[in-house]
């Protein structure tokens, strides 16, 4: 195995990651064979003398590598400092916090926005487009692994994460057992239900009715189906959100007089989902949400064994941690309680917690002072079992 580690990787945004590459590749669910595979990644905190207390943080569909610091394309803090930091739930005083952007995604790994293998064209980078190969949660977790074992660490501490982030950890814990000492999958499911596939199903067809799509190859004439993207990430938006929320954040509230328009932005919402699409634009690739999508939707864990999600966990010795949230719809709390349910069928060491939030789905992502509780205690607990500090 040849491996090649770059302090920085140019992506099509100009912008630049640290990543490690892999020259023999990766062998993928769909039978393709990648031929170089990059995982761009970051960490916070130190990683001790027995590198024991390392915690991968795995994240959702429109999220990636920078978990706890100013994102460079937008300057906005990290999508989880409210949970990664000094004397935070994850606390970076004690562990060594590993966060990689996914296969598939745009943010310096392999995906359909990186350069294709061994192709340029007249010196100019090719890049797969549409032509990447579909990519399962396995595939991200697969790649995830391969980047654990350069750093030299053998166990994780933990591994946790939200919504995808969260399919993510199920994987971890049923793929490498030996591998994770504690789990804690989040507002997640052991697979897409058929309304989840529904709505990235909208999402998608907006992508592809614009005309700046492309057909996939929107590059080569410097162009961005921004409309399709931007609609398919407010589509995407409104189903992490609660009706409790977005009553409490909007109303029925105007932004301008009572007349009736049909074109302006008369109340405040919709001029919220506005800018949640424009901004998403200037920050995510419209191939690589095809491709993540397409990924959510094919997992299914349960089937990965036989049908019986139970078999999935049998003897793992892996302590886990379920967490929901009350006003989740679109990962709602009958899901965790089916992963507990199996966790406990394999004996597994399983708590489960519902928070009673009427944030809906982002709630993990938002100020949760229960959630951050119980997230730091069973860090905690299960840290002192293994003599962390």
């Amino acid at each position: 195995m040849i491996v090649a580690e770059t302090p920085q990787r140019a992506t099509p945004h100009g912008l630049a990651h640290q990543a490690v590459h892999f020259e023999d590749g990766l062998l993928l669910d769909c039978g393709v064979r990648l031929g170089r595979l990059s995982v761009a990644y970051r960490t916070c905190g130190r990683l001790n003398a027995e590198r024991s207390n390392a915690v991968l943080v795995c994240h959702a569909l429109t999220g990636d590598q920078y978990v706890a610091e100013p994102h460079p394309l937008t300057g906005k803090p990290g999508w989880w400092e409210a949970v990664v930091g000094p004397g935070r739930p994850v606390d970076t005083n004690r562990f060594f916090v590993i966060s990689a952007n996914v296969l598939g995604g745009c943010m310096g790994s392999s995906g359909p926005a990186s350069q294709k293998d061994g192709q340029a064209d007249g010196g100019s980078a090719v890049l797969w487009g549409t032509d990447f190969p579909p990519v399962t949660i396995r595939d991200m977790v697969r790649a995830q692994k391969r980047l654990i074992e350069h750093l030299g660490i053998e166990r994780l501490f933990a591994v946790l994460g939200g919504s995808m982030g969260g399919m993510q950890v199920l994987e971890w814990a049923a793929l490498y057992p030996e591998s994770v000492f504690a789990a804690v999958p989040v507002a997640t499911a052991a697979y897409h239900t058929a309304q989840n596939i529904a709505f990235h199903e909208v999402g998608r067809q907006a992508i592809f009715a614009d005309p700046d799509w492309a057909g996939g190859r929107y590059w080569e004439a410097g162009k961005v189906p921004a409309r399709g993207l931007a609609v398919a990430r407010m589509t995407a938006h409104i189903t992490y959100l609660s009706e409790q929320a977005l009553t409490r954040k909007f109303g029925r509230r105007l932004r301008s007089g009572a007349s009736l328009t049909l074109f302006d932005d008369l109340f405040e919402v919709e001029s919220y989902l506005r800018h949640q699409g424009s901004t998403f634009v200037a920050r995510f690739d419209a191939n690589s949400y095809l491709s993540i999508t397409r990924a959510m939707d094919f997992f299914d864990l349960a089937a990965e064994h036989g049908g019986d999600l139970a078999r999935a966990f049998a003897g793992a010795k892996t302590r886990f941690c379920v967490i929901s949230f009350s006003s989740d719809w679109l990962f709602p709390t009958a899901q965790s309680r089916a992963i507990a349910r199996a966790l406990n069928q394999a004996a597994a060491n399983v708590s489960f917690v519902e928070v009673e939030s009427d944030k809906g789905h982002d709630a993990f992502l938002l100020d949760e002072p229960e959630f951050h509780r119980t997230l730091a205690g069973f860090l905690s607990g299960s840290g002192r079992l293994i003599g962390l500090s």
